[in-house]
C-alpha cells in the first residue's frame, strides 16, 4: 500500500483513491472518508497562485499592511497570518516595567530565569493548575515552544481543522506529516473524538506515526470555546490511542462572557499527558515583546519532555530578552493595573465582535457567534454567486478581495487547514480600533459606548458596506 501524503494525496499529487478534494462528512469542513485533510497552506495555494510582480491588488496578501510590496506568490510561511493585535495602545505601567529594565544586557537562560518561572507558576496556580518551576519553560513566543515540543516528541502531528495558523508550518518545517481532523458544529479548537480515532486509525493503517494532537479550547481562528463534554470526550480518545496533547491557551483569558461559557484545561482532566502552551500576546503582553510559557506534565515523562524541550530552546537560541522578560514577569503576576486593562480590552472586542458578527449574518453569511478572542470565523458560501461574480471562486480569492476592501487583514479559511474552495475567512477586530490617534484609541476603553466612537463607527460603518453590498448582489444575482 503507498502511503498518502498529510494532504490525502499520493507521490501523483492526487488523493489516496484518485478523487478531488471535496469533503463530505461530519461537519462538512472536509474530512474525508478515502483521505485526510484537504489542502496544505503552505505549498499548494503557493503553485497555485503566481501573480506577476504588477499585482494590481497592491498589498500584502495576509494583512500584514504593507501597501506597495510586491507578494511572492500567496502560500509561503513568511506570510501567514499572525496572532490579530487588539489596536490599543501599550499600558502604561508595562512599558514602565520593560524601560526600566532595558539596560540588562545580559543573556536570559534558555527556558527562563526562575523570577519568570516563577511567575507563570503563580498564574497557572491561580486557574487550578499547581505547578512547579521545574516544569516550566519561557521562549520568545508561542511558536518556538511548539517547534521545540514537535521535534522532541517526534511522530505524526494531528490538528484540528480549521486551527490557528502557525500550528502545521513548524511540524512541516521538521518534516513531520500533520493531518487535520474535522470539528463538530458548535466549537472549533477541539477535533470531533470519532474523527480523531478515525483518523489515527487510517494513518496508522498507512505506516505512520501520530503520538502529538494540539488543540485549544479557546479557539483561533474560530473564537469559539469547545464545550467541557467535547473536550472530555476528545481527551480520552487521544488518551486511549497513547497522544501527548499540547493545549494551546492563549486566548483562555480572553472569554467574553465568563458567566455564561465554561472554559476547563485539558491539563484539568488528563494532567499526565498534557502541556500547556501559552502566548502572552492572547492577553497580557502587545504582539511585538514575544514570551510565551509552557506548563509540562509532573511526571517523569514530562520531566523528559521538559529537558528535551530545554535542548531544542537552547540550540536555537530561543531566548526571551531581559527587558520583555521583566514585562512578561509583572504581567503574569497579574497586579491590578493588567488585571484592570485585559477586563476592559475583553470586553471592548466582545462587543466589536458581536456588531461584525451581526453584519456578517445580516448580509446572509454564517459564522459561529463569537465566545472569546479578538477574531470570528465566517462562512460566505451562501453569498458565492455575488462573490463570484466579482471573481472570487475560492478562499485566496476571497481572502484578496476583502482585505482590499476592508482595508484590514482578511485571511482565508486555507491559512487555518480549511479547504481551499470553501468561503471561508478570519476576520479581526483589533483594526476596526486602531484607526485613530493613540489618545482615541486609549477611549475605547473608557468609553460607555465604544461602538460611537467616531473611528470606531467609521470602520464598523465600511465593513457592513462592504458585506451589504454582497448581500444585495446576492438578491440580484439569477439563481444557478
Amino acid at each position: 500500500m503507498r502511503r498518502t501524503d498529510p494532504d490525502g494525496h499520493d507521490s501523483d499529487g492526487h488523493d489516496s483513491e484518485g478523487h478531488g478534494s471535496e469533503g463530505h462528512g461530519f461537519d462538512g469542513h472536509g474530512f474525508e472518508g478515502h483521505g485526510f485533510e484537504g489542502h496544505d497552506a503552505v505549498g499548494r495555494v503557493a503553485v497555485r497562485h503566481h501573480r506577476p510582480a504588477h499585482d494590481p491588488v497592491g498589498h500584502d496578501p495576509v494583512g500584514r499592511g504593507s501597501v506597495g510590496h510586491d507578494p511572492v506568490g500567496h502560500g509561503p510561511v513568511r506570510y501567514g497570518p499572525h496572532i490579530p493585535d487588539d489596536g490599543l495602545p501599550v499600558l502604561p505601567e508595562l512599558s514602565a516595567v520593560l524601560a526600566a529594565a532595558a539596560g540588562r544586557g545580559r543573556d536570559e537562560p534558555a527556558g527562563g530565569a526562575p523570577p519568570l518561572l516563577d511567575a507563570a507558576c503563580g498564574y497557572w496556580e491561580r486557574r487550578g493548575l499547581p505547578t512547579g518551576r521545574d516544569h516550566v519553560a519561557a521562549a520568545p513566543g508561542a511558536n518556538a515552544l511548539l517547534l521545540a515540543l514537535t521535534a522532541a516528541l517526534g511522530g505524526d502531528v494531528l490538528v484540528p481543522r480549521p486551527c490557528a495558523a502557525w500550528w502545521a508550518p513548524y511540524a512541516r518545517l521538521l518534516g513531520r506529516p500533520v493531518f487535520h481532523v474535522p470539528t463538530p458544529a458548535e466549537s472549533g479548537g477541539v477535533p470531533d473524538p470519532y474523527a480523531l480515532l478515525e483518523t489515527v486509525r487510517r494513518v496508522r493503517a498507512e505506516g505512520g506515526d501520530p503520538r502529538l494532537l494540539v488543540l485549544a479550547v479557546a479557539d483561533d481562528p474560530t473564537g469559539t470555546v469547545a464545550p467541557p463534554e467535547l473536550l472530555h470526550e476528545t481527551v480520552e480518545a487521544a488518551a486511549g490511542e497513547g497522544l501527548h496533547l499540547v493545549g494551546d491557551e492563549t486566548w483562555r483569558d480572553t472569554v467574553h462572557d465568563p458567566h455564561a461559557t465554561v472554559l476547563l484545561s485539558p491539563a484539568e482532566m488528563l494532567p499526565e499527558r498534557v502541556t500547556v502552551v501559552t502566548d502572552l500576546a492572547g492577553a497580557l503582553l502587545p504582539p511585538g515583546w514575544p514570551a510565551a510559557v509552557a506548563r509540562f506534565p509532573a511526571s517523569a515523562a514530562g520531566d523528559g519532555l521538559h529537558a528535551r524541550v530545554l535542548d531544542v530552546l537552547t540550540a536555537l537560541g530561543a531566548r526571551v530578552a531581559a527587558p520583555v522578560a521583566a514585562a512578561a514577569g509583572y504581567a503574569l503576576a497579574e497586579p491590578e493595573p493588567v488585571a484592570a486593562r485585559r477586563s476592559c480590552a475583553v470586553r471592548l472586542h466582545a462587543r466589536v465582535a458581536a456588531a461584525v458578527h451581526a453584519a456578517v449574518v445580516a448580509a446572509g453569511a454564517t459564522a459561529r457567534p463569537p465566545q472569546a478572542g479578538r477574531h470570528l470565523y465566517a462562512d460566505l458560501g451562501p453569498l458565492r454567486d455575488a462573490l463570484g461574480a466579482q471573481g472570487v471562486g475560492d478562499a485566496q480569492e476571497l481572502e484578496d478581495f476583502l482585505t482590499a476592501r476592508l482595508g484590514m487583514p482578511a485571511p482565508g479559511g486555507h491559512r487555518f487547514g480549511d479547504d481551499l474552495p470553501a468561503l471561508r475567512v478570519r476576520l479581526a477586530t483589533g483594526p476596526l480600533l486602531d484607526g485613530g490617534t493613540a489618545e482615541q484609541r486609549a477611549e475605547c476603553l473608557t468609553s460607555p459606548d465604544p461602538l460611537e466612537l467616531p473611528h470606531v463607527q467609521r470602520a464598523l460603518i465600511g465593513l457592513k458596506s462592504v458585506f451589504g453590498d454582497l448581500r444585495d448582489a446576492q438578491r440580484r444575482e439569477p439563481p444557478r
